[in-house]
């Protein structure tokens, strides 16, 4: 069967998510936190619902497996930064929760996962996190990320920002992510999500491979501190993105 081919142009801006939502606008009024009814929306739809799900899809519909897993396990009782490469939309939303099944995890998230019309009331109770549009939010933002920070949860991150479904390697990504937990005193992780190939089926396996904890290197002036970080973290995903052994789908860059 003839292999599908997607053309690119720009590696940081392009969006291959067939998902079409219009974002909402997230200002100062934006409630992080939610309600009173947030928690048993949160122990609901989270801890009873997406867990098992997150368990079924992933090891019957991907075959997902975990590499190196086990070093996350003295890291729960902290709390961290999780960095991934964004590959798949339905199995990124899931990963971070395989990788931290009796736990918590937060994800940082564009506007649009809480925009859908159904579904984007549900997210936050996921764990979702949108990125702010105006200054009084993003220190409404801080103050979240604090709260879950000071209780020890996991706070994930997909600095590629789009989607590339099943692309096997690590594109650039900025270092402006990395200031959350240099600010708030919290070991990095990273996941590199691959492909490879599965027994009598099309769809690949996806193994997660997990790397870390990365610290920050406070000889450096802050503000290039958050750059060597990103930059070791980027090196790490990039030499694991080497265990892909199948490319499900093309991707090709059109030189303009």
């Amino acid at each position: 069967m003839k292999k599908k081919v997607i053309y690119y142009r720009d590696e940081l801006h392009e969006e291959f998510s067939e998902a079409k939502i219009s974002p909402k606008f997230i200002d100062e009024k934006y409630r992080y936190e939610g309600g009173r009814l947030r928690p048993l929306g949160r122990g609901l739809w989270y801890h009873l619902l997406a867990k098992p799900i997150a368990w079924m899809i992933m090891k019957i519909g991907f075959g997902h497996r975990i590499v190196n897993g086990s070093i996350l396990k003295s890291a729960r009782k902290e709390g961290y930064f999780l960095y991934g490469n964004h590959t798949n939309p339905v199995p990124d939303a899931f990963i971070p929760t395989m990788l931290n099944f009796t736990g918590s995890v937060y994800v940082i998230v564009h506007p649009a996962n809480v925009s859908m019309p159904v579904l984007g009331r549900v997210t936050p109770s996921l764990g979702a996190l949108p990125l702010p549009d105006t200054k009084g939010a993003f220190k409404n933002f801080l103050k979240t990320l604090e709260h879950h920070c000071d209780r020890h949860k996991v706070i994930m991150i997909y600095p590629e920002a789009h989607i590339w479904p099943y692309y096997t390697k690590i594109r650039p990504f900025v270092a402006d992510s990395f200031q959350f937990p240099i600010l708030f005193h919290k070991p990095v992780y990273c996941l590199t999500n691959t492909y490879q190939k599965r027994l009598f089926f099309k769809r690949p396996r996806m193994v997660t491979y997990v790397d870390g904890p990365f610290y920050p290197d406070e000889s450096l002036p802050r503000g290039r501190q958050k750059q060597e970080l990103r930059d070791r973290v980027y090196e790490t995903m990039t030499k694991r993105s080497t265990n892909n052994t199948v490319e499900y789908i093309h991707y090709e860059k059109i030189n303009a």
